[in-house]
């Protein structure tokens, strides 16, 4: 598995990020890692900010370091938290968006790092979701790769993404073997 970003890392430890959380935020940082491979592999002309959606990953989840019955629990009040806590540790709105919309996949102006994030972030654990796959194929077919056959795509995609949830036992193992509080 792949260290997060040195900048991830650390403010981890200057917030004493949850163990669990960091465990999570790492898995889902792998994960937007194969699936950004795979786009430019799959399409290398493709214009995308390939570290911002990795940033993206590492950090998307980071709020719940404020809110964090989110951690066990259902919620989205650690979106906004997670966006305003980087911006006051001196990341960028660039970098510090992800956090608060990668639970908001389905906006007008949604990115493809962005669309990158949110599916990184269900896969992790195995979680197929149709309509976020079908805007992340849109987005590749008729946004960022014109002329490139849906169903081409659709293909690759699935088969990449259907191989990274077959791994979703290992990963939700490894997280859940770190504890919820520090």
């Amino acid at each position: 598995m792949r260290p997060l970003p040195e900048a991830v890392g650390a403010l981890l430890r200057e917030l004493a990020a949850p163990p669990r959380l960091a465990a999570h935020l790492r898995l889902v940082h792998d994960v937007a890692y194969e699936l950004t491979q795979w786009l430019a592999e799959f399409q290398p002309a493709l214009a995308f900010d390939r570290e911002a959606a990795l940033f993206g990953a590492a950090t998307h989840d980071i709020g719940k370091v404020v809110h964090t019955a989110e951690l066990e629990g259902p919620g989205s009040a650690h979106e906004p938290a997670g966006r305003e806590l980087l911006l006051a540790h001196g990341f960028t709105p660039g970098e510090a968006r992800f956090a608060a919309t990668h639970g908001s996949w389905g906006e007008p102006a949604v990115s493809v790092e962005e669309l990158l994030v949110s599916t990184a972030d269900k896969v992790w654990k195995g979680k197929r979701v149709t309509d976020l796959e079908d805007l992340l194929l849109d987005h590749l077919v008729r946004v960022s790769a014109p002329g490139t056959e849906r169903w081409e795509a659709y293909l690759g995609l699935d088969e990449l993404l259907a191989r990274l949830a077959g791994g979703a036992d290992a990963r939700l193992a490894f997280q859940a073997a770190y504890p919820v509080r520090v």
